[in-house]
Formats: structure tokens, sequence, C-alpha cells
């Protein structure tokens, strides 16, 4: 039998997996015995700012890797940062993001909680989720204390400021005051381990020495790779519309997965669907016998199934087959009812009611040629059609939304 020493190694190792920095060296492993001595779980922590409602694959690689935490039966401490997100996180940024409101930080707080419910176990045993509303709202004398944890020094230390100062650009002390904000997240939940992506290692590692400076023991850290886009060249982000949402339909997940190149399906399959220890390799992902075609295909059912289920993943491929192999389109079609006040039906105002985008986009993707209407395509600028046209028609937008049309 292995002793605990070799047993907690043994777990942080299968823990750390994929993971591109675990620190300090042996910390986790450490954290992993202290917590068997005390015969409790460790507290795990992830913050996340609610600065969009939607929660996409990028953000799932950590919520799996949090999940891998709570099936070996740790407490995941999930921090919704919604005082934080009125400061704005600058990891990354070249210049101050934009204020949200109360009301818009709520909505996607909300909607973030329940779509994370996707992917971790939200056993109360298992899961603990907080605001930072609750601590961060502090008297002055306590603001105080905390900044005077750091120095500036330490602040401008920071990869992405460091640039900006020498690039003559602003810093606001807003943004200074983020690293300090989110470090005194771990001393109020009293983190163990702080999670987080490769942009984040500064801030969780100032979360140690703010932990320090409160009295308490410094967490370990873990940071996970950035996920690149759908288009296989920067970090998904819907800013970038390049992202696949984890409560996007199962059709669209399996065709989005489809168009990412093939240099990112090995990338794609080891960070969300293959669950490894650390002597397991994973295949390659393409070989004589299994074209990228092939394993694309195969990523795109995992991914699904993970998300949904095995018979939604079937689905899923054969409306693909369908709609992008066959060129048909899908069996069964979601009706759209519309009404023509004015005597015209406006696509655009339709298109962003059934699909979700704005008019704006609407429009553009009718003036690109990407919506069909029946069997013509729609012209640049042909936004208005009579109602005659429309009744009984199939609406297609890109390549795998559609709608058939009746007039109400």
């Amino acid at each position: 039998m292995p002793n605990a020493t070799d047993a907690a190694a043994e777990d942080a190792a299968r823990l750390s997996h994929n993971a591109v920095d675990s620190l300090p060296q042996g910390g986790l492993a450490d954290k992993l015995r202290l917590a068997r001595a005390e015969d409790r779980q460790l507290r795990v922590k992830l913050g996340i700012d609610p600065t969009a409602p939607d929660i996409h694959l990028g953000h799932a690689v950590v919520l799996r890797k949090l999940r891998e935490f709570q099936d070996a039966g740790h407490r995941v401490v999930l921090i919704v940062g919604d005082y934080t997100a009125r400061v704005g996180d600058p990891s990354g940024r070249t210049t101050l993001r934009p204020m949200l409101s109360e009301a818009e930080i709520d909505a996607n707080a909300a909607t973030f909680q329940r779509q994370a419910g996707r992917i971790l176990d939200d056993d109360p045993q298992r899961l603990e989720v907080r605001r930072n509303s609750e601590w961060l709202d502090m008297r002055t004398t306590e603001l105080l204390q905390l900044l005077g944890t750091t120095t500036a020094a330490q602040l401008l230390e920071r990869d992405d400021f460091a640039k900006r100062l020498a690039a003559g650009e602003a810093i606001s002390m807003l943004e200074l005051l983020y690293p300090l904000l989110q470090g005194y997240d771990s001393v109020a939940v009293d983190a163990d381990v702080e999670l987080g992506g490769t942009d984040q290692k500064f801030n969780l590692l100032l979360g140690r020495d703010i932990q320090r400076a409160y009295g308490q023991p410094e967490q370990a850290i873990m940071t996970m790779p950035i996920l690149v886009g759908t288009e296989g060249r920067r970090k998904m982000s819907k800013s970038l519309a390049n992202q696949i949402g984890v409560t996007e339909p199962p059709e669209e997940i399996y065709g989005k997965t489809m168009a990412i190149p093939d240099e990112a399906i090995e990338e794609y399959r080891r960070l969300l669907v293959d669950q490894l220890t650390p002597s397991e390799e994973l295949p390659p992902p393409a070989s004589a016998e299994t074209s990228p075609r092939d394993a694309k295909r195969a990523l795109a059912r995992d991914v699904v199934a993970w998300l949904y289920s095995d018979q939604d993943a079937a689905a899923a491929e054969r409306r693909f087959d369908r709609v992008h192999v066959d060129h048909e389109a899908p069996e069964e079609i979601d009706e759209a009812s519309f009404s023509c006040e004015d005597g015209q039906l406006h696509l655009p105002g339709l298109i962003a009611d059934e699909f979700g985008v704005s008019r704006s986009e609407a429009r553009r993707l009718i003036d690109q040629g990407g919506v069909t209407l029946g069997d013509s395509q729609l012209a640049p600028g042909e936004h208005d059609v009579a109602p005659e046209r429309a009744d009984g028609q199939v609406l297609k937008v890109g390549r795998r939304r559609f709608r058939r049309l009746r007039r109400g």
C-alpha cells in the first residue's frame, strides 16, 4: 500500500494533468496531505467576472478541471465577481474595460451560474457559489488595509501593465486595484487552491501574497491553457465571434466544432474530452486509418455528448450530414410566425428575434449572401419581402440555422 505522502503526490499529479503551471512545486501535494490529516475537503476557488452572459468552451476548460477536483471529493468555491466586474479585469487588455450596469452584471451572473451547472456537480457538499460583493463593498479602513499589502512596483511588474507603461499608455487606478480585489477573494473564502487561465497567473500568485499578509496559509495555484477559438488563432471569445457556447443547440455545437482547423483537433480533444492520467498519451488526431475529417467528426460527437447526450450527438451528426453533405434541409424545422403591419416582412428583425443576433448582424448576413429564402439567396440590401413570398418558405441563415415561416 502506498503511504500518505505517495498517495498525495499521485493525486496531485493526476489533478494537475494538462495544467500549464502548478505552483509552488509540490504545493498541491502538500495541500492534499494536510487536508487528509485534518479529514477535510480542499477549498478550490475559481473567480469569474460576469462581463458576458454566456459560457463557452474556453471557460469550460477550467470548469472541467474544477469538476475533476469535485470528483476527487473536494469542494469548489465558485466566485461570481459581481463586484470586480464593475472594475474590469485588465488581463490581456490594452485599454480600460467599459463599465457594466448593475442590472447587466446581475443578469449575466444569473445566466453564468446556471450554465456552469452543466459542467459542475451542484451537490452543496461539493459546490459553494458566492458573490464577491459580499465582502468587497468594504469600509475605507478595510480598503486601506488591503492597499497596504502590496506595492505599486509589484503591480507594475505585471506583464501587460509593464508593456503599457513602456508604451506611454495610461493605466487607471481601478486597473491597479483589480488584482488586489481578486486576491482578497482568496482571503474571504479561505482558498486552499485557486485555478485560472494562463492570463491569470499574476493575479493568482498575488493572491498568495495577500493571504500571507492577512495571516492565512498561502493557496496553491494552477493555470490552464487558453483554448483557441473556432478559427484556430486567437483565444475563444464572444467579442471575437469565434466561440462555441455550452448551451447552444447540439447541431450548432457540432457544426462549429466541424469548422475548427485540423491543427486544433488534438488541443480540443485533450482539454475538453479525454480524461487521461499523466502517463497516458493521446492517439494522433489523424493517421492513415483516421482522416482529419473523421477525427473532427468524432470530436464533435464527443463534445455534444458531453454537454447533452449520446442521442443528441447522433441527431446533430445526422442533421449536419443532411445539410452539409447531402445539401438538403433538416427533416425537422422549427416554425416562426410573422405578421406584417406595413405590408412587408422586415427580415433583419425576424432573424434577430429568432436567432438571438443583433439587427445589424442580421443585415450584414443578408448583404453578404448568407441568407436564403426558399430556393433564392437574398440579394444585398434585400431586407424587406412581401409576405406572400415568405409564407410557408424555409428561411436559412448561415449554414446551420433554419426556420419555416408562417404568416400569423
